[in-house]
């Protein structure tokens, strides 16, 4: 994934970033998360998708302890360049609760989305 020179300059809001996670293939929303510079640069390099951990206070590389990996197709920016879109091809689920994607239950509590894997299985 090279940087055109046209690219728009990613505005950082206390050094993060928005970023929603897109299938590729069927545009489901599966997940948000933030970035850093370093978290988007790691993911241009890699290919897989990285993003930072607020609560953790560090980077993470989706997929490194689940195996649930995000290849990442695409990076977008939105017209204000301050939050980001990755088009990516999922492994597995994208929400640590074992759900293809974390947008799984509507406001009234409504199961809406399919649950891929175990947490228990995979997390310790």
């Amino acid at each position: 994934m090279s940087l055109d020179s046209d690219a728009p300059e990613i505005t950082f809001e206390d050094g993060l970033v928005p970023v929603i996670a897109q299938d590729a293939e069927t545009d489901e929303v599966l997940m948000f998360a933030y970035a850093t510079r370093e978290a988007i640069e790691a993911t241009r390099e890699s290919g897989r998708a990285h993003y930072y951990s607020r609560s953790r206070d560090e980077l993470w590389e989706k997929g490194a302890t689940s195996g649930h990996v995000q290849h990442v197709r695409e990076i977008r920016v939105d017209c204000d360049a301050d939050a980001v879109l990755y088009r990516v091809d999922q492994e597995g689920g994208a929400c640590h609760t074992g759900h293809r994607s974390c947008f799984y239950r509507t406001v009234d509590g409504e199961h809406v989305g399919e649950r891929v894997f175990d947490p228990d299985d995979v997390y310790e």
